[in-house]
């Protein structure tokens, strides 16, 4: 196991195990356009730094996520952009979490905020990826992201240029 500390955060992570799963998963799978846009997003690698850091650190590609979803978006989506919820599963075990009561009694510790996101970690209690190796985390990610696909954001039902 190798041992990684983030914000008050510090997981074992399974790094063969991890590396293993990653080889051979393909990228976030859905075809709709918010998680198309997210996966446009994170292949040409315009996700914050840090993350990208983090994810590099844990040989994860960004777009091979293990869920993804644009939770919502507002008149103002154009300025702030599209507020997304993303994980990548993680083999291995959270040992530490930051000191707060915030998601006391859940499976997640509390959100870390950092420039351009919020980080937790945790387990979800839901089967994202059912042969993934036993034990496991999720790093969970909270962060607005620009809309850069060719359509609007809505659906195919209006024009790219429509409020």
């Amino acid at each position: 196991m190798t041992t990684f500390s983030w914000y008050g955060y510090a997981a074992e992570v399974d790094m063969p195990a991890t590396r293993a799963w990653y080889a051979q998963a393909g990228d976030w799978s859905c075809t709709c356009g918010h998680c198309r846009n997210f996966l446009a997003l994170a292949k040409e690698r315009r996700l914050p730094a840090e993350l990208l850091n983090i994810l590099d650190s844990l040989s994860v590609p960004p777009e091979k996520a293990t869920y993804v979803c644009e939770l919502y978006h507002d008149e103002s989506w154009r300025e702030k952009g599209l507020l997304y919820q993303v994980q990548w599963r993680l083999a291995g075990a959270v040992v530490q979490t930051p000191e707060s009561r915030e998601n006391e009694g859940t499976f997640w510790g509390p959100p870390v905020q950092l420039p351009g996101f919020h980080l937790m970690l945790g387990h979800e209690t839901f089967p994202v990826e059912p042969d993934f190796p036993e034990p496991n985390f999720d790093l969970n990610v909270s962060l607005y992201l620009p809309w850069v696909l060719d359509e609007h954001v809505d659906g195919p039902g209006k024009r790219k240029d429509e409020p």
